[in-house]
């Protein structure tokens, strides 16, 4: 008699944990869950600039990969970690400079002082003369270097520093300058659009719990989020589906660049159908005729040289 009654226990238990765990959930159960989170660059730990979408306060992030980090005095803002978990190494010099250049006179010159560059085997006064020839030849060709490839390396080339040619709907103007400090960034009509899109393309990544496409769509550390907040769903035996996204309104905070990175963060306001259901395909929260509407700030990223946009970043607004 006790087994049985044990059994009917237990399972009333499981059954309750599966209507019941899902419910524990945070109501926002979208990519993100309503959380601030990812990297901003040097701006991570600093908020975004009010827009007209966004004209409160946003809320800081709850969890980054990038560290709190106290200025160094005399060399303005703090480095922080980029958004891919790697040093960016020394962003004030030219990469071809530094590994062309770099290995020309570690090698080549070292090679002269030892008797063994171009003119090796020379010995006496001729050996002198040639030596000298060479190390005026290598001067000459890094001076050249520093020419044609060391302009724009400063971020001081002028670019980026008028309003945008195009912008999303309700865009306020770029900002000549960016609050947390880095090299302002012109964003374009072709670069709102790609942020737009990307809003849209992540929305039906997690939709099909995708994550190779949100891997060409965001950061690893972005990527790391979405795929821990899947997961944790499956555990609880629920499934989030989101549906008819509507982008209403957004407009540019701050576009800036600093390690070799772009960065851009957009406010923008669109409405979904938040809908999550349990094992049993009951519905736990959310609903399926009526949207809510969700303003956030998302930052992207990429290469200063070009390339695709990543989404860095996910903050609230207040």
């Amino acid at each position: 008699m006790k087994p049985r009654l044990l059994r009917s226990a237990l399972s009333a238990f499981v059954g309750a944990s599966l209507l019941v765990g899902p419910m524990a959930m945070q109501a926002d159960a979208r990519p993100g869950q309503g959380g601030s989170m990812g990297s901003r660059g040097s701006h991570t730990w600093s908020a975004p600039p009010v827009t007209r979408t966004t004209p409160y306060s946003t809320a800081p992030m709850d969890r980054s990969i990038t560290p709190r980090t106290a200025p160094t005095p005399g060399f303005g803002a703090p480095q922080m970690a980029a958004p891919f978990a790697r040093p960016m190494g020394y962003p004030n010099r030219h990469p071809f400079l530094t590994g062309l250049a770099g290995g020309f006179l570690g090698a080549g010159l070292f090679g002269m002082l030892s008797g063994h560059g171009f003119m090796g085997g020379m010995h006496s006064f001729f050996s002198l003369l040639g030596l000298l020839l060479q190390i005026g030849l290598v001067v000459m060709f890094v001076m050249w270097l520093l020419r044609r490839f060391g302009r724009g390396t400063t971020g001081s080339n002028g670019f980026g520093m008028g309003t945008p040619r195009g912008s999303m709907p309700g865009a306020a103007p770029s900002p000549t300058a960016p609050a947390g400090g880095g090299t302002p960034v012109q964003i374009t009509t072709a670069d709102y659009q790609s942020f737009q899109q990307t809003l849209m393309d992540i929305q039906t990544a997690w939709n099909q719990q995708n994550i190779p496409a949100m891997q060409q769509m965001a950061t690893p550390e972005m990527v790391s989020y979405f795929n821990e907040q899947l997961a944790t769903l499956a555990s609880q035996g629920a499934r989030n589906v989101v549906s008819d996204v509507r982008f209403l309104q957004g407009d540019l905070a701050e576009a800036w660049r600093e390690n070799g990175m772009d960065y851009a963060s957009v406010a923008m306001r669109y409405s979904l159908i938040d809908l999550t259901t349990n094992a049993t395909g009951q519905v736990v929260d959310g609903s399926s005729t009526t949207p809510v509407t969700i303003t956030e700030v998302w930052t992207f990223v990429r290469p200063s040289r070009g390339g695709r946009w990543l989404l860095s970043a996910i903050q609230q607004a207040r």
